[in-house]
């Protein structure tokens, strides 16, 4: 028997998300596995499965704001960000086993203020975690220059 979503694919929402790697391992550390999860979640997000309005890639986990598409649940979104990654580690660098820990995190973005509230926490969490003194220096965040976003979501604009 399939699995029902457990959210509701109407009404359109935005999620603020995160996840972690395997046992927290630093896996992200190692710059050509952080580009390949970059080009995964932009592979996602051109064929249209969700919007990225702000997302930041630290050494163990990842930080989203993502809108998933309208026929898109939020599960099957984090679903093909990390089946995609774990899938395409193996076929790029024969790295198999375990990738992530199981499940995810996430908190339904309200109005505005939590919007910009979540993105600006997710611009920052390299500089908290002292890896960066600047936002727009750590290269795996959206607040680093050249990074194609979404705007404020579509969702809200027509909610």
């Amino acid at each position: 028997m399939p699995l029902k979503p457990t959210r509701n694919l109407k009404p359109h929402r935005t999620y603020f998300v995160t996840f972690s790697t395997w046992q927290r391992r630093q896996l992200f550390v190692v710059e050509s596995y952080a580009r390949l999860f970059l080009k995964t979640l932009y592979g996602y997000r051109r064929q249209g499965r969700f919007e990225l309005h702000a997302f930041v890639l630290m050494p163990e986990h990842a930080h989203l704001l993502l809108t998933p598409a309208v026929d898109v649940t939020l599960e099957r979104s984090i679903q093909l960000i990390k089946g995609g990654f774990s899938h395409a580690l193996g076929v790029e660098f024969g790295r198999n086993g375990e990738v992530w820990q199981r499940g995810f995190t996430d908190h339904r973005i309200r109005d505005a203020a939590d919007f910009e509230a979540h993105r600006v926490y997710i611009h920052e969490n390299p500089v908290k975690r002292g890896l960066v003194e600047c936002a727009s220096s750590y290269r795996c965040c959206s607040a680093y220059p050249g990074f194609k976003l979404d705007g404020w979501p579509s969702a809200a604009k027509a909610a």
